[in-house]
Order: structure tokens, then sequence, then C-alpha cells
């Protein structure tokens, strides 16, 4: 099992070294069919290779014309399947974080939550992947106050690091009555203000957690951006009046989530490559945002 983890991570390292060979030979291609679109000559350092570019042009069709990146690598089977979820917290944890924890069992659809105990990251990883987990997430405390959220896709990545902040769960709420009961059902999913490159990065990341729901499903999950955090909430709705009347009720958990890290590659690597990550000179740029605008 470990020389056949270490030669699929081999041959997922070798197609993302790839990547750079395949852009250049597709912006080749493309300014060969602009010149030929728009009657142009070919351009002075394409001439050499331009019968053999012409006869690969010919070749593609609209799944080959567009080079694939090792991000679609990483959830290329995604859709295939439901996504299989691990639920874990950190060494030793308190009673809020295990109730924290026991919350977002039922927040993510087909999630198994385990007890810590003694085990090491790597033997987490190595038995998710034996028993055919997509997602490892482990939960983080300071002081009894869950602090840290990391979702790592599995086999290979990626791993994302959040803070977590103001985090207010089911059990904290005193009013009973306001609040409704968790359904099982598969969520609908809102995201908003993902714009930029890394807020779908981060997307991507978040809704592949979440199998497809059936349409007419009354759980929806919302994470919506604001300045880079990203607010998690939880409702289902009625329509007593109606379909044009809508009752929304939220049931929990409610936080908001910080992104400060992207990893290629499992939570057990630390060698593995940085995609992204918040630098202490990034918290003075107040008009930039980096996820959504």
């Amino acid at each position: 099992m470990l020389r056949r983890n270490i030669r699929l991570r081999r041959e997922y390292l070798y197609r993302k070294s790839l990547e750079g060979k395949e852009r250049l030979l597709y912006e080749k291609k493309r300014k060969i069919k602009e010149a030929l679109e728009e009657g142009k000559p070919i351009p002075t350092e394409l001439r050499n290779e331009e019968a053999a570019l012409r006869q690969e042009i010919d070749l593609e069709d609209d799944n080959t014309a567009v080079p694939r990146t090792h991000i679609d690598d990483e959830y290329a089977n995604a859709t295939g399947q439901d996504p299989k979820i691990l639920l874990t917290t950190s060494r030793d944890p308190s009673a809020p974080l295990i109730q924290f924890a026991k919350e977002l069992k039922f927040v993510f659809p087909n999630a198994e939550r385990m007890n810590r105990g003694n085990q090491v990251i790597s033997e987490i990883i190595e038995s998710c992947r034996a028993h055919d987990f997509t997602d490892v997430i482990l939960v983080h405390e300071h002081r009894g106050v869950p602090d840290g959220l990391i979702i790592s896709h599995l086999p290979f990545g990626p791993t994302a690091y959040f803070g977590l902040l103001n985090v207010v769960t089911r059990h904290d709420i005193k009013d009973k009555k306001n609040i409704g009961t968790m359904p099982e059902a598969y969520p609908h999913l809102i995201l908003n203000n993902f714009t930029t490159k890394l807020g779908e990065r981060t997307a991507n990341i978040l809704k592949h957690l979440f199998p497809v729901p059936k349409r007419d499903t009354k759980r929806i999950i919302t994470f919506a951006n604001q300045s880079d955090y990203i607010s998690f909430r939880h409702h289902i709705y009625e329509k007593h009046g109606g379909p044009k009347s809508v009752e929304l009720k939220e049931i929990g958990p409610r936080f908001e989530l910080r992104l400060y890290q992207i990893k290629l590659g499992t939570m057990d690597q630390s060698e593995a490559q940085i995609e992204w990550v918040i630098r202490p000179y990034m918290n003075t740029t107040k008009k930039r945002k980096f996820i959504g605008n």
C-alpha cells in the first residue's frame, strides 16, 4: 500500500510538472488559430512549427482543446461519487469542541466522526485512503474555543487551512423554540462573492464536501464571503402561505471562516508545495480583497 501511494503521488506530480509545457503549447496553437481566423500572417517565431501545430489543431475537440490542470485531477472523480468525510478533532478535546464536532457531523452529509485518541495524522490519512474517504476535516481549539478548521481532500490534496471565529453552536442557543430540527437531507448550497481565482479555488474545495441535492429539499447552507471572511449559515425554509411566501428558519451552527493557507498535498505531507498563504504584510492591504469583491 505504501509503495502504491508513493507511485500514485509521483504520477500526480509528473502530470503537474507537464502543465507549463502544455500551457506553452496551448498558447502557440491559440496564436495560430487567431492568425488564421483574422487572415493575418503566421507569427515569425511559429512558422517552423506551423505544419505540426495545425495538424494537432485539426485533431482537437472541445474536451482536448484546453489543457487540464492539477486542479482538474484533484476533483476529477468528485462528481462520480458522493463525498465521504471523516471528522475528527485535536488531541484531548474539550467538551465545547466535542459538541461542535457533533454538530458538524450533521452539517456535512455522509460524515463520520472519530475520537482522535493517540492516533497521529499520518495514520488517520492512510486509514482514510484505504477506506475510500474523500475528505478529512480536523477541528482545532484554543482554551475550549474552536479556532481552526482543516479540510484535506484525498488522495492527493489539496489541504485548506481556515481560522474559525464567532462560533455559535445549536447547544449555545437558549431559545430552542426558534431553531428548527436538524434535517439529514442533502442541502442546497449558496456560494456568494467568490469572484477571484483564489475565491473560485476556495469555493471548489467547499462545495465538493456536499453531494448533489434533490430539487425539492428544503435545507440550505450558505457560504457568504465579505472582506475575505466567509460566513457560514444553515437554514431550512417553509412555504406556509403559498409559493411566494418563504419563511427561513436558522438551525445552526453558525461561524466565520478565514482562509490562511492552501497546500498542494494532504495534511500529513509537510513537504507539500504551498499554493497560497497569507503573509503578515497582507494584513495592511485593507482595500485589496483576495477571495472576492
